[in-house]
């Protein structure tokens, strides 16, 4: 599968059949830090992924307004 990367931007390939946690742990990534995307689709640490998925991982960012 290929896993676009966000900040920086990169892409690797990695084998799939396997949950996103698995691949997440693989990248050496907290999965409460980013958000996983395939197809437009937000995915759960519990997904499953494949072969000839392509996903997305990008960072939360999170902040507030300003008073």
């Amino acid at each position: 599968m290929k896993v676009k990367l966000r900040n920086p931007d990169r892409e690797v390939e990695l084998a799939g059949g396997r949950s996103v946690q698995e691949v997440l742990a693989e990248l050496g990534i907290d999965p409460d830090t980013v958000l996983v995307i395939r197809d437009g689709e937000l995915l759960t640490r519990r997904d499953r992924v494949g072969e000839d998925d392509r996903l997305e991982i990008r960072p939360v960012i999170s902040g507030g307004a300003g008073r």
